[in-house]
């Protein structure tokens, strides 16, 4: 295997903005001058990341591999193939860093039972700048991943969230799928207790973007902001 063959862990932008420099280092226009192949979420979202960047050929040239959740896992090692054959390839998410929420740490995995290096670039988090901004403690914290989709499921994670944050102090990180973030900011309010601090977070690093912190008890008394199709990161913290 060629000593330049390694899998690239690629940061992505939060949002459609026209500039990633703002928001991604020199480091990774570097980097994609270097890969062979990109591995995305889907083509459309590698194709458009690709023409950000210079790259080694023309980027309509670069060839794409899919990884999703509906990507099988005897799949992962033939994704691999081609960096074990020496080639670098990188690997990005639709928003943000790689690994995180998506099925990427698994192909990680796989690459450290190869011994093939893995190299890592910094970038935006949707969870830890939402942290970040909502005011509530960073000491310690859980990211949640997505909330779960049917509503007495997501209800009752959310009420085992409290309780643990209550017995911690640890503050509590999901997001939820954009079109049901409306109703999820309503059950939340009908579930948790009035003294939990809950936070929401959406477009972060976005023109549109916004930051609502208060115990639940303030936000019953206001007109909620409307959340669908935004992007959003849910943050609560009980206050016993």
């Amino acid at each position: 295997m060629s000593s330049n063959a390694a899998l690239l862990l690629l940061p992505n932008l939060l949002g459609d903005l026209p500039d990633h420099r703002l928001f991604l280092p020199a480091s990774v226009d570097q980097a994609m001058e270097t890969i062979d192949g990109l591995i995305a979420e889907s083509e459309t979202a590698g194709r458009r990341y690709l023409g950000r960047f210079k790259t080694k050929r023309p980027a309509r040239d670069i060839p794409i591999a899919l990884l999703n959740k509906n990507t099988p896992p005897e799949d992962y090692d033939f994704l691999l193939e081609p960096i074990r054959k020496g080639e670098r390839w990188g690997l990005v998410s639709d928003a943000g860093l790689p690994c995180i929420a998506d099925p990427g740490y698994q192909l990680v995995r796989r690459m450290h039972q190869f011994g093939i290096p893995v190299e890592l670039f910094v970038g935006p988090s949707a969870f830890i700048m939402a942290l970040m901004l909502s005011g509530l403690p960073g000491q310690s914290f859980a990211f949640n991943g997505y909330a779960p989709k049917e509503p007495a499921n997501r209800d009752k994670k959310m009420q085992e969230l409290e309780a643990h944050s209550l017995r911690t102090g640890t503050t509590q990180i999901f997001m939820e799928a954009p079109h049901r973030n409306q109703h999820t900011l309503e059950a939340l309010l009908n579930i948790l207790k009035d003294s939990t601090y809950l936070s929401i977070v959406w477009d972060i690093t976005l023109p549109s973007q916004g930051i609502m912190t208060k115990a639940i008890h303030s936000w019953k008394k206001i007109p909620l902001p409307h959340l669908t199709k935004k992007n959003v990161v849910f943050l609560l913290h009980g206050n016993g």
